[in-house]
């Protein structure tokens, strides 16, 4: 029998989290409420949820400020999290994205938008398939373990930029324009804008350290993976690493 995947809602507004419970419920999920920052961190220290739907505006730590703790987490790093809110402009987006969200929900939404954005966030956040390790220039990524690695040093990566980073291995040195890669790696969710690619790019670079380079930007074009960056690649001294 299949499990319901849990879900923790974290809504300071009994009606929206009603509905959005109810909702929930009646597609196959198990869902949780919270009302604010305390009550949230209770139900994510007793069971980890296989999402968080976490509202911006919360009372006392905001939601965004919670984003950015679970993601610097060790425990709660991996959990799949969309940001519900009524700040709906480009900065706020980015900023929602740039604390860990996966994605971003503008108030007032439709619930079939809802369960849509929740659907395909639990879809590219599923397992990867066994497989065999790819190696390029120093960079290792192992999608049967779950590991990267550059030099023999493993490296951490979020769950949508270790997707990311897989398919751009395995179709390295050719370019992706955002659309491609939106329907690659997020599949057919398509209420992601292009520049959610952006910011998980930006993500990725950061996380591979000094192979970050390996990721290029082609201008007018997209993103690609290449052993030949046009920066060289700092190759780390094993020698000196703690």
């Amino acid at each position: 029998m299949r499990t319901m995947p849990a879900v923790l809602v974290v809504e300071d507004e009994p009606a929206i989290a009603e509905l959005i419970a109810v909702n929930l419920r009646h597609n196959g999920f198990r869902p949780t409420w919270a009302m604010d920052s305390i009550s949230a961190q209770r139900e994510i220290d007793a069971a980890l949820p296989d999402l968080i739907l976490l509202d911006w505006m919360l009372p006392g730590e905001s939601g965004l400020s919670l984003a950015k703790r679970w993601r610097a987490g060790e425990r709660t790093k991996g959990v799949p999290l969309i940001m519900l809110t009524a700040r709906g402009d480009e900065a706020d987006r980015v900023a929602g994205l740039d604390a860990g969200a996966d994605d971003y929900i503008a108030k007032p939404f439709s619930t079939k938008e809802l369960l849509a954005r929740v659907r395909a966030v639990l879809r590219r956040h599923s397992p990867e398939q066994s497989g065999e390790a790819i190696v390029i220039a120093g960079l290792s990524l192992d999608s049967a373990t779950h590991r990267v690695s550059f030099a023999d040093q493993p490296l951490k990566l979020g769950p949508t930029e270790f997707k990311l980073l897989h398919y751009l291995m395995g179709h390295a040195e050719r370019v992706h324009s955002r659309g491609q890669l939106l329907d690659k790696v997020w599949g057919d969710h398509v209420y992601i804008e292009e520049r959610t690619v952006d910011v998980h790019v930006k993500r990725l670079r950061e996380a591979l350290g000094a192979a970050g380079v390996m990721v290029e930007t082609v201008r007018g074009a997209g993103y690609r993976l290449t052993a030949k960056p046009a920066v060289p690649v700092a190759v780390l001294d094993k020698a000196n690493v703690a």
